[in-house]
């Protein structure tokens, strides 16, 4: 069986205390889209697609069985991932997050790679960025 080329291979997921205040968040700050929401028979919060552009990212609350072994941002003192979207109007988007209230690590820069992009963190410490670099659009180079 052949994979289809056209679609991602790859989706983020992450964990939340507060999925339904993230849900806002992410909405209201950085622009995602609903794409698809579960919820558990008491109501909570199970699985949640967003969607930004031709990408997909994918959470929900933490695990209380911990089967994932998992936690959110916020047990973690110290953060060593982060997810990287690609926006067509970085100054259009990085002026909706200061609006809403995201906590701004780096403002708008223009990169030595040719990116204009800014660095935000959510309100459970996740950090984002958001700029017009598209990794994949031009070959590697070395440097």
């Amino acid at each position: 069986m052949t994979a289809n080329t056209t679609l991602p291979s790859l989706y983020p997921f992450i964990r939340y205390e507060d999925p339904e205040a993230a849900l806002r968040f992410l909405k209201d700050a950085f622009g995602f889209e609903e794409r698809a929401v579960y919820r558990s028979p008491d109501g909570a919060l199970a699985h949640v697609e967003l969607t930004l552009g031709q990408g997909l990212i994918m959470f929900g609350g933490v695990d209380s069985a911990n089967r994932l072994r998992m936690a959110s941002s916020k047990q973690v003192p110290a953060k060593n991932q982060g997810v990287y979207a690609v926006v067509a109007d970085p100054d259009a988007h990085h002026a909706r997050a200061k609006a809403a209230g995201a906590e701004l690590l780096y403002g708008l820069r223009d990169t030595e790679y040719g990116s204009r992009e800014y660095t935000a963190l959510d309100p459970e410490g996740n950090v984002w960025s958001f700029g017009t670099y598209q990794p994949l659009a031009a070959p590697p180079t070395q440097g």
